[in-house]
């Protein structure tokens, strides 16, 4: 027997008992998404490094450490997309969809990061991105985050908690940033080897330090929040009323302040305690010089990213998950004549109730046998048909899920028998 060729690792399988929880949650965002007028945006899974490098910034840890790159057989050199942002201002400016236009787009697929898995962390991993580009003020900001608070709400999410904070221009950051580092070289010895390397780079990120050492040197560092400039601190103060207006509370959080050099002004997360270490679901901020750091004109932009994974679990953990690809009904067949009018059966009621969930028992078996399989299968409830009922143009109609006994009804009444069946669990009989 051949060796048995294993998923690499960090690359996980979804499994059919797992993909109705990712089904649900795609299906939630798309309503979600087109309830507020943003549009499906696909971009490719692979970029120039250059795309990854210019946008997420050189001295990164994604791009310095995590990124899938490979020179092709041109010797160019490529990058599987490790978020969505870079890949759809590119598409946007490249296409022309920014010349005296704004957008409101959306996307969802793979990203790719080398980076050692852990539960919630993978190296393929599943993002659903949104991105507005084009619109200047906090309005834009609090409807993303408005958007995602209701998404939370369709999916029935509990215990969610909104992170916000302002990174200001990059003018006033630069005023901040000389104080972070004076601050920092204060306390030079007691910062460990990532931080010193971001010291001269980026000192923000060391604020983003999880390193539990470095605690009390973090809680002494400045305030962001107390060097914003004034038209930073006005945008800011005018999100948090949007926000209270439709009552979402936040936690402003001064030492948020994201993994991307291209964010500025609004960023937030929203976290929760249900998942350990990986606390985030949902993250995202405003890029106002993203597009023209790609070379295109300056236009204000501001995104967020959520784990499909992440989310998944939190439904999983919260009984939230269920199993929405379970089948209306499982036809169980007994005998050559009913096995014969087995298949033009399922599709005669499919015409009949578009979107009912028919499973028919194909292979054969015992009449025993197939009962178990359609209890398996999480049907509502069995169509039995053997040879007699055939020969009568009737079935048997029995409920799986409760004590309700069986009927006989006309083939010609099944389609009126089951359409119940499809409203209980939100289906819609035509």
């Amino acid at each position: 027997m051949s060796e048995i060729i294993q998923a690499l690792r960090g690359m996980n399988d979804v499994l059919p008992a797992e993909s109705a929880a990712w089904q649900a949650l795609e299906h939630a965002a798309r309503e979600t998404f087109a309830a507020y007028g943003y549009r499906e945006i696909r971009v490719p899974l692979l970029e120039r490094t250059e795309l990854f490098k210019r946008s997420i910034g050189e001295l990164t840890d994604i791009v310095e450490k995590e990124m899938y790159t490979f020179d092709d057989r041109g010797g160019e050199s490529l990058t599987l997309r490790p978020e969505a942002t870079a890949g759809i201002v590119r598409a946007s400016i490249t296409n022309g969809l920014l010349h005296n236009q704004r957008q409101k787009v959306w996307c969802m697929g793979p990203m790719f990061r080398y980076e050692r898995p852990q539960k919630g962390r993978y190296r393929q991993f599943h993002q659903i991105d949104v991105e507005a580009l084009g619109f200047p003020g906090p309005d834009v900001d609090a409807e993303l985050i408005m958007m995602s608070a209701r998404l939370w709400r369709r999916l029935g999410l509990r215990g969610l908690v909104l992170h916000l904070n302002s990174l200001g221009t990059p003018e006033s950051r630069k005023i901040y940033r000389a104080r972070l580092v004076e601050y920092f070289r204060s306390h030079e010895s007691a910062l460990d080897a990532d931080s010193l390397r971001r010291l001269d780079g980026n000192p923000m990120r060391i604020l983003d330090s999880k390193n539990p050492a470095l605690r009390e040197v973090l809680a002494g560092a400045p305030l962001i929040t107390d060097h914003l400039d004034p038209e930073s601190s006005e945008h800011f103060a005018e999100l948090r009323r949007q926000l209270d207006a439709v009552g979402i509370p936040c936690v402003v959080n001064p030492r948020l302040v994201r993994g991307l050099d291209y964010y500025s002004r609004t960023v937030f997360e929203w976290v929760t305690t249900d998942l350990g270490a990986q606390d985030a679901v949902c993250s995202g901020g405003r890029y106002d010089g993203l597009v023209a750091q790609l070379g295109g004109d300056a236009v204000p932009a501001i995104g967020w990213a959520l784990g499909e994974e992440r989310i998944v679990e939190l439904m999983r953990l919260q009984g939230l998950a269920g199993d929405g690809a379970a089948p209306d009904v499982y036809l169980v067949l007994a005998g050559p004549a009913a096995e014969a009018a087995g298949l033009p059966l399922a599709e005669s009621l499919r015409d009949a109730l578009p979107g009912l969930r028919i499973e028919t028992n194909c292979g054969g078996g015992s009449f025993k046998s197939q009962l178990k399989r359609a209890d398996r299968s999480g049907a509502r409830c069995a169509i039995i048909v053997g040879d007699d009922e055939v020969a009568r143009q009737v079935a048997t109609l029995k409920l799986l899920r409760e004590d309700a006994g069986q009927k006989q009804v006309p083939l010609a009444g099944l389609a009126a028998e089951l359409a119940p069946l499809m409203v209980a669990r939100g289906g819609q009989p035509e």
